[in-house]
C-alpha cells in the first residue's frame, strides 16, 4: 500500500508537528479518544488530508486545529509549527481554562510544610467538607 505525500497516517503527523515526543504516545492518545479527526474517534491509521480538523486533548488542555501540510518526518519546532493552524476559539478558550487555573492555584502556595491540623483543614477543603 502506497501514501501519497497528500496524506500520512494521523500518529505520525501528530508526532511529526511535535504534539507528541514519540508515536507511540500518538498512538496510546488516539486509541484512548483524546484525539478526534473530523469530531470523529478514530484509529492511529487513519490518514490525514490537507484542511482536515484534529482536536487534542491533553490533561486540562484542549487544542483545535487544521492540517495545512502534511510530514512524516520531525523536524525544528519552527517547522512543526508550520504543519498546522490553531483556531482563534482554541487559543480563547486555553488562555480562560489557564486563567482559572492560575485563579485557583494562587492561594495555594505555603511557605512551609502543612503541619497536622493544616493537613486535616486542607483535606476537609478538597472533599468538599467545610
Amino acid at each position: 500500500m502506497t501514501v501519497s505525500m497528500d496524506e500520512v497516517r494521523l500518529d505520525k503527523w501528530l508526532w511529526a508537528a511535535r504534539f507528541y515526543k514519540t508515536r507511540s504516545l500518538a498512538t496510546a492518545a488516539i486509541s484512548g479518544g483524546h484525539v478526534h479527526l473530523n469530531t470523529e474517534r478514530i484509529k492511529p491509521a487513519k490518514a490525514v488530508k490537507l484542511g482536515d480538523t484534529v482536536r487534542i486533548r491533553k490533561g486540562s488542555m484542549e487544542m483545535t486545529v487544521s492540517v495545512d501540510a502534511i510530514s512524516s518526518k520531525r523536524g525544528s519546532a519552527t517547522i512543526a509549527q508550520a504543519l498546522y493552524t490553531e483556531s482563534a476559539e482554541s487559543i480563547a478558550l486555553r488562555e480562560q481554562s489557564r486563567a482559572r487555573i492560575r485563579a485557583e492555584n494562587a492561594g495555594a502556595v505555603m511557605d512551609h510544610k502543612p503541619n497536622k491540623q493544616e493537613r486535616r483543614e486542607l483535606m476537609k477543603v478538597k472533599k468538599g467538607q467545610e
